[in-house]
Order: C-alpha cells, then sequence, then structure tokens
C-alpha cells in the first residue's frame, strides 16, 4: 500500500514537472512573440516629419504633388519613390510612410512623387512628369538638405517602368528654358525596384501581351490614340521602353522579381540585365521563387534596397560624369511655383 502510495506521488509529481515546463515554454513563445511584433511596430514607424502634397508641376489644371517624408536622423541622401501600378497613382498623403521605413531609418529623406493617372495622362506625359519631379529635387536641394549629385530611386511594376526610364534617359535640363527648374538635371545615380517593365514591344508570356508586338491589352488608352494603330505604336512602345536606351551610364541597378509573375513576367528583368551586362554595368536581379505580382514578404526586400543604396549613394562620388540628354516623349508638364 505504501509503495502504490509513493507511486501514485511521483506520478503527480512527474505530472506536474510536465505541466511548469510545457508552460514556461508556451509563455516563453508568447513573449518572444510579444516582443518581435513590438519591434516590428516600432522598426515601421519610424520618426519623421512629413508635408504632404507638395506641388512640383502642373498638368493642365491638375496639380502634380509629392510627399516629402524627412527623418529625425537625416543622412543627407534622397530617394525618390515613384507612387505608381498600372500607371496610376495616388494623392497628397495617401502614401504610407510604414512602406518606406528600413530607408528612413537610415537617414534617407523620401520624396514620394504622385502624378495623373492613366488615361487621363498617357504614359509619355507622365515620363516627362517624373523627369520634372527630379529636376524640382535637385533645385531645392538646398532646402532639404540632401545632395543633388546623390539621388536614388525607387518603385515597384508601373513605379519600376518609371524608375528605369528616369535611369537609361534623365539627364540634362534646358539651359535656356525660362523656369529655373527646368535647367537641373533628372539622372539619379542608384536604381532599387520590383518586378518593372522593360520592353513594351515584347511582352512575350505577359497575360498583356497581344501576341504582335502592340500596346499591353488592358492598357491601350494608356498610351493615347496612336497606341491603336501598330505603324504609330512602335515608336511610342519603344520610347517609353527604357530596354532601348541603356548606356554605359546606366547607375547601378537592383531588382527584385518574382518567377512566377505572369502580368510582368521576369523575362522583363532578365532581358534588362543581360543588355546591360552588355554595356558592363551592374544590375544585380534577385528572384524570388514562386513570388507573383508582389509577395507578403516585400517590406522586409525593402531592407535590402537600403543596403542597396547605402553601398552605392553613401561615397561621394570623385567626378560625375556629364548626364546624357533626355529622351523627348513629347509632352511637356506646366512650371509649378518655385
Amino acid at each position: 500500500m505504501t509503495d502504490d502510495n509513493e507511486r501514485g506521488r511521483f506520478t503527480k509529481s512527474q505530472t506536474w514537472r510536465w505541466f511548469k515546463r510545457i508552460a514556461f515554454a508556451t509563455l516563453s513563445v508568447l513573449a518572444i512573440a510579444v516582443a518581435v511584433s513590438g519591434f516590428g511596430w516600432w522598426y515601421y514607424h519610424p520618426s519623421f516629419a512629413r508635408t504632404d502634397g507638395v506641388v512640383y508641376a502642373m498638368r493642365g489644371d491638375r496639380p502634380l504633388t509629392m510627399d516629402v517624408l524627412q527623418p529625425a536622423n537625416p543622412n543627407g541622401l534622397a530617394i525618390a519613390f515613384m507612387v505608381s501600378g498600372g500607371w496610376k497613382s495616388k494623392g497628397p498623403g495617401e502614401t504610407p510612410a510604414w512602406m518606406m521605413a528600413p530607408l528612413l531609418r537610415r537617414g534617407y529623406t523620401i520624396f514620394a512623387v504622385c502624378h495623373v493617372s492613366q488615361p487621363e495622362s498617357t504614359v509619355m506625359e507622365i515620363i516627362d512628369d517624373v523627369n520634372r519631379s527630379l529636376r524640382y529635387i535637385r533645385y531645392h536641394a538646398s532646402n532639404y538638405k540632401i545632395d543633388p549629385e546623390r539621388i536614388g530611386v525607387t518603385g515597384g511594376s508601373a513605379g519600376g517602368h518609371l524608375s528605369l526610364m528616369l535611369a537609361t534617359c534623365g539627364g540634362l535640363g534646358d539651359p535656356e528654358a525660362e523656369d529655373p527648374i527646368d535647367r537641373e538635371r533628372s539622372d539619379v545615380q542608384a536604381v532599387a525596384i520590383f518586378y518593372p517593365v522593360t520592353d513594351l514591344l515584347d511582352m512575350h508570356g505577359s497575360t498583356e501581351d497581344p501576341g504582335d508586338g502592340g500596346p499591353p491589352k488592358s492598357f491601350v488608352k494608356a498610351f493615347g490614340p496612336g497606341a491603336t494603330k501598330m505603324e504609330s505604336w512602335k515608336p511610342i512602345g519603344r520610347d517609353c521602353s527604357p530596354i532601348y536606351f541603356i548606356t554605359n551610364e546606366l547607375p547601378p541597378t537592383l531588382i527584385y522579381h518574382g518567377d512566377a509573375d505572369t502580368l510582368v513576367p521576369l523575362l522583363q528583368s532578365q532581358r534588362f540585365r543581360d543588355e546591360a551586362e552588355k554595356q558592363n554595368r551592374d544590375v544585380q536581379l534577385v528572384v524570388h521563387p514562386g513570388g507573383a505580382h508582389g509577395w507578403l514578404s516585400m517590406f522586409l526586400d525593402v531592407v535590402r534596397f537600403a543596403d542597396w543604396f547605402d553601398q552605392h549613394l553613401a561615397v561621394q562620388p570623385a567626378a560625375s560624369a556629364t548626364p546624357k540628354a533626355k529622351i523627348n516623349t513629347g509632352s511637356k508638364s506646366s512650371p509649378a511655383a518655385e
């Protein structure tokens, strides 16, 4: 009988020890989860000053605006964020700051550039307008305490396309322009983007591919009436495709692209990288396995973008090459007030 009592007490003691261990492990996991989520919330809510709706030009009677996010501890460098998806943009104050948190924490001043959405504006006009935005940023560099010789650009999809148009075609302003902003350059010194369109004349593998080299099926109106006829579409499509303007002045470029993207296939970025290699330019392509046109962990990839900009913008260039003349896409925005 005594032995049975002792065995019972042993069993209860053993059960209690296991219960305490499981409870401790569970509480530890919960504590870690709370700590991680708390850190994540803190990390993606950095301290910064925000000025929304800064007008950089006019498109007809529509103001073209950018939101300026200035970090608590600026590093003197700037990133232009092309706010565009399907060549549609947002309004003042609508760009969430948490998307740019890794850059703000590194000290980058962010210029979230918006444009008039297609089809109200054509893609050609949008390209002109984002060039204007870079000229505006440079003209006001001293006001924002940034280095006009070290500006990066970022965006995704259409925003990636616009970023590459700046990287390949951005350049000299017009020295005779009445508006001093238009005398400034629109080139960029580093690029980090997601899944860009690079060749509008060859959308092979895309759900938007018409099969005959014509404009993307759902975006014909975005390129104006000329896109409805093949003979006029060809020069439009070429002028709006960064792959045809790669030179030995292409800035260092980082591209993240999913291998399951059916809207903008990975081939678009692979071909751009391959063409850049012919010019001995630095284009790094990171393939996201299983990634479609966007993936849940993209916000973590922006940390790698920050690393890329640190690598290529943080060191003052010894001498700036003379930028190339800007490709004329045939439509100009009106100046904004200085």
